[in-house]
């Protein structure tokens, strides 16, 4: 039996039931919204690191536009499941951030993940993470 993965210790994790809208009829979650679990993961990881991502937006006209992502489907979670999501910075460079998902239920790996993002200003430009943005992010 192959060994589950186990998320490195700065990961983040969270923990949410499968609500009965994110399900088709067989009560199965739908595969669209593994990538919404990894945006809620990712918006606990800023908080939890004391990134204010609204206001890296508002204030500083920074955003971190997905170019690509990935997940790989291993069992399927159902309605009412209680699944806990862990989410890190595998790697973070001057201008890229990549994050690594492990999504569970208890011991049993559903799937797992990884988003590629790159930071770019109010008119779309490729830009440089500030120093205490990069440094917060981790990787």
């Amino acid at each position: 039996m192959p060994r589950t993965p186990t998320p490195p210790e700065n990961a983040v994790t969270l923990s949410f039931h499968v609500r009965y809208a994110e399900t088709d009829a067989m009560r199965v979650a739908h595969h669209a919204n593994y990538f919404v679990w990894f945006e809620m993961g990712r918006a606990a990881y800023c908080r939890e690191r004391g990134i204010d991502y609204a206001a890296m937006e508002t204030e500083r006209g920074l955003f971190l536009p997905i170019v690509e992502a990935h997940c790989r489907y291993v069992s399927p979670a159902r309605y009412d499941d209680l699944l806990t999501l862990a989410v890190w910075c595998k790697e973070a460079t001057r201008r890229t951030l990549r994050f690594g998902y492990l999504l569970k239920r208890e011991e049993t790996l559903l799937a797992e993940g990884e988003t590629y993002q790159i930071l770019v200003d109010n008119a779309g430009r490729p830009c440089t993470l500030p120093p205490d943005l990069a440094e917060k992010m981790g990787g």
